[in-house]
């Protein structure tokens, strides 16, 4: 601890000891009938003196000024109600939106000497930034006009041992705003306002997909195989049953054996863990809510994700047309929908079949031809479909606007996905774009165990004994041959999704506690 920060800390010490000296608590005792700040501040403010509103409030010290022998204070709470502005929502101006820049949850308390006693006054000597306290008195403005509660009794409800950043000054520095959530929820209402949309969002989605009759599980997180999904899992061993298992990469797998079990409409809000890199748009734990219909296909699910994803935009009550970064998106319905071939073909140039074309636009996208050697073997060419999709990602999804559902994949790509009859080299398979980024993944479900098979045997095939990935799930399999109904089934990343409808660049920004390296000593 710096040497200045652990002089500060010895002086709240002392503060501490001389509250306890006062014969109060400084860890507080229980405070009932708190009002919330934000309906406090919603009160008549312009009464005469005799008739203002009486008030009791509980919050945390934001700030602090002396003024001879009157004190004020800032008090925030976790009420809030948000602050807006209008902006310019892209370069022509023309557009013009209503921005949430945050929640006010904050009121000035004014304490006076004769107003609250000697005792009183003695413990308004010893607040510092941080500390919890009651308030009661009367709510009105000043003579300046700020919205003000004019106390006439104190509490003391906690005692913050460590300083507290100067507002914002102290919060500038990303490393310690992430290793100090709990500091970013006090001081900056954007964390707070994000962490509060992202409760609606879920809530929303439950509520939706209940209203439709679905219904919610929870299925493991221990996995003795790691499947649903081409990832990287971690790794852990079970000590009384001496086994090694895998923390799930997807939430697929269970969900289809309910399917089996009979359950038509099943979905699962639930962590998901990947072993895998850290980015603006990944963080190794997120959260994913997957679902399935019996009797549905990749359309259901289309029409689903819609009607999900607006329900999720309307409860924010911003309106259809949201800001994010300096573009805005319309999800006003119906989305746009367009074929993988057909996008693939307008911004690469060639048809996503032609072999000798495919490689020539690699090459000039300076993408590498062959795979890279392992243990001494030589490389061997990338098979087609991956050209395909590499070109994919690198000139056709940065130019999606949407949301826009790009339908039917190259059936290498998917192999979980029913592949379409007329030309099973097409997979009924969709993704939900949104600026370049992927919000769903949806298919028309492979039902089929004997093509399931064949199709996991073939996506293992290229992988090491050593790989944990290289394991055929039997028992799923066994499943599929007892009857799983034709469905559809989707996924989506609830982080993303919040980033999008929080105008969030950044996905530690709507997770409260992101993966970061150890703290250096």
């Amino acid at each position: 601890m710096p040497e200045e920060t652990s002089d500060l800390a010895e002086v709240r010490l002392q503060k501490l000891q001389q509250i306890e000296a006062l014969g109060l608590d400084p860890w507080g005792q229980r405070f009932d009938n708190a009002q919330p700040i934000e309906q406090v501040i919603a009160l008549p403010a312009d009464l005469p003196e005799d008739q203002r509103p009486r008030v009791r409030i509980a919050g945390r010290i934001t700030s602090r000024r002396s003024k001879g022998k009157l004190h004020f204070l800032d008090i925030s709470d976790a009420s809030g109600h948000p602050v807006t502005r209008r902006t310019k929502g892209d370069q022509s101006g023309k557009y013009e939106a209503t921005e949430y820049i945050g929640l006010s949850s904050t009121v000035q308390v004014m304490i006076g000497q004769n107003q609250v006693g000697e005792t009183g006054w003695a413990l308004a000597q010893l607040f510092d930034l941080g500390d919890l306290i009651g308030v009661e008195g009367v709510f009105g403005k000043t003579r300046m006009g700020e919205l003000t509660i004019f106390a006439d009794k104190l509490t003391f409800l906690t005692k913050s041992l460590e300083p507290h950043p100067d507002k914002w000054a102290g919060m500038q520095d990303i490393e310690f705003v992430l290793r100090h959530r709990y500091l970013d929820l006090t001081y900056n209402p954007l964390t707070l306002d994000r962490a509060k949309k992202r409760v609606k969002i879920i809530r929303t989605i439950r509520t939706h997909l209940d209203a439709q009759g679905y219904m919610e599980v929870e299925t493991p997180t221990l996995h003795a195989i790691a499947g649903g999904a081409a990832a990287r899992p971690f790794e852990t061993h079970h000590n009384a049953l001496d086994i090694d298992l895998f923390v799930r990469i997807a939430l697929e797998l269970p969900l289809k054996r309910l399917l089996v079990g009979g359950i038509e409409k099943v979905y699962e809000l639930g962590r998901v863990f990947r072993n895998e890199g850290i980015s603006p748009r990944h963080n190794p734990e997120f959260t994913m809510l997957e679902l399935y219909q019996a009797y549905g296909d990749y359309r259901s699910m289309m029409d689903l994700t819609e009607g999900l994803i607006v329900a999720c935009v309307d409860i924010l009550g911003g309106g259809r047309t949201i800001p994010f970064g300096e573009k805005t998106v319309n999800f006003e319905p119906p989305f746009q929908r367009a074929k993988y071939a057909d996008l693939f073909r307008e911004h690469v140039g060639c048809d996503m079949t032609d072999e000798v074309a495919v490689r020539a636009a690699a090459r000039a996208e300076n993408i590498e031809l062959e795979m890279a050697p392992t243990k001494g073997a030589p490389k061997v060419a990338k098979a087609h479909v991956v050209l395909v999709q590499e070109l994919f990602e690198d000139l056709v999804e940065e130019k999606l606007v949407g949301p826009v559902f790009v339908y039917d994949y190259p059936s290498p790509l998917c192999p979980l996905t029913k592949r379409k009859r007329e030309n099973p080299a097409i997979a009924e398979r969709f993704e939900l774009y949104v600026h370049g980024m992927e919000l769903a993944n949806a298919y028309t479900e492979l039902n089929d165990p004997i093509t399931q098979e064949q199709t996991f045997t073939q996506q293992l095939a290229g992988l090491s004994d050593e790989d944990s990935m290289a394991k055929m799930d039997h028992d799923f399999i066994r499943a599929l041959r007892h009857g799983m109904p034709p469905a559809g089934g989707l996924g989506i990343g609830i982080d993303r999704l919040v980033m999008l409808l929080t105008n969030t660049q950044t996905i530690r920004d709507v997770i409260l506690f992101p993966l970061l390296r150890p703290e250096a000593k």
